[in-house]
């Protein structure tokens, strides 16, 4: 009894691993694209009306241990975080427990005056949830004086009433377009506040568990910290991966997250009607509606005429983006190293050809994970 048991078991590991015929011209592109850039791994996953078509690992996740990357690995997705910062948000705004125009800082605000010391600018108090959203707020631009990658010692908390007080606005909310990590983070205390619980625990309730998303969290900051099935990082031209405050970064950029997990997330986020959104049509039609500052950039993704939304994420050690495409492909590109910006340029424009090419032979099959089932199974 206890061999046929056994021999049930084999079966059932057998039956949750699948796998999967090779593409050559996507498998022949990434592989050239990491020999030129010394990409140590990578893992891609990609969708096409729904149902995950394609997901491959290259290269190794450990290169002393030599372990393979799978489609399961975990990476860190760097300012990929700030998709799903902004599906939270709007989350809340459906639950009408915030409205995207209300205002952040001041008496009766969101967050009322709980930072830094009173009395507050007057632009301070004109920031909205809209414009931070949008990287409109009218400062903390991602720059030399990022406030996200300064004083690591200090709580989120601590650096937000830190930065009020002694980094101003530079321009009036709403006028110009700056990138802002900061801006991010300030939203992550704002779901805190609107939701009474941690960032990290109710986008998992509200976003990712719905979706049938397991496997993604914060992650940690020290090699040390690594979590489980996460790769490893390597810096190039000296840079060092685990000298940052990544758990700091949630709402901005401190997610870590697996190709297949990313592309279940896009394909309850693309606007298509099976499988269901996680988001209602208004609301996917506000995220991916850019500002009058910026049109190319919406509510924590990049848009174009073309009807495609994208993020990419970049940190020492880290290079990845998420592209959903009107003709009904979503993909995910996940690196664990970065380089020059010739590098972002060619991984931004990594799988379109094959994408593009009507001779592309998908495979006729749904390879996502069924839910409730291990994740770690699925054949490379």
């Amino acid at each position: 009894m206890r061999y046929l048991s056994l021999f049930f078991c084999c079966l059932l590991a057998v039956g949750n691993a699948i796998a999967q015929p090779r593409i050559p011209q996507i498998d022949n592109t990434v592989k050239a694209f990491m020999a030129q850039y010394r990409v140590p791994g990578m893992a891609i996953a990609i969708t096409r009306h729904g149902k995950l078509v394609y997901a491959r690992g290259y290269g190794n996740a450990d290169t002393t241990t030599h372990t393979p990357v799978t489609p399961q690995h975990l990476f860190r997705i760097a300012s990929v975080s700030k998709c799903i910062t902004a599906m939270a948000i709007l989350k809340l705004a459906e639950a009408k427990l915030l409205s995207l125009d209300d205002h952040v800082f001041g008496p009766n605000a969101l967050l009322d005056t709980i930072y830094g010391q009173q009395p507050y600018p007057e632009n301070l108090q004109k920031i909205t949830v809209r414009q931070l959203l949008q990287h409109t707020s009218g400062g903390w631009s991602n720059n030399g004086e990022d406030p996200m990658f300064s004083h690591p010692r200090m709580s989120a908390d601590e650096l937000i009433s830190w930065t009020i007080q002694h980094q101003p606005l530079t321009n009036t909310p709403g006028e110009v377009y700056a990138y802002s990590n900061f801006g991010y983070c300030i939203l992550g205390r704002v779901i805190e506040k609107v939701s009474g619980q941690s960032y990290e625990a109710y986008v998992k309730k509200a976003i990712l568990l719905p979706c049938g998303i397991t496997d993604m969290q914060i992650g940690g900051n020290t090699a040390a910290e690594r979590k489980s099935g996460e790769v490893v990082y390597y810096g190039q031209h000296g840079e060092q991966p685990y000298i940052y405050n990544i758990t700091r970064m949630d709402a901005h950029g401190g997610w870590i997250a697996s190709a297949t997990d990313l592309a279940r997330l896009l394909v309850h986020a693309d606007g298509v009607p099976l499988p269901t959104d996680i988001l209602s049509a208004a609301s996917i039609k506000e995220m991916t509606t850019g500002s009058t500052a910026n049109p190319g950039y919406a509510l924590g993704w990049a848009v174009n005429q073309w009807h495609n939304w994208w993020h990419s994420g970049s940190l020492p050690g880290t290079a990845t983006e998420i592209i959903r495409s009107e003709k009904g492909f979503n993909w995910v590109m996940l690196c664990n190293t970065r380089t020059d910006s010739s590098f972002f340029n060619d991984l931004d424009g990594l799988l379109w050809k094959a994408v593009n090419n009507p001779a592309t032979k998908w495979p006729n099959v749904d390879l996502f994970p069924v839910q409730g089932t291990n994740h770690r199974v699925m054949k490379n």
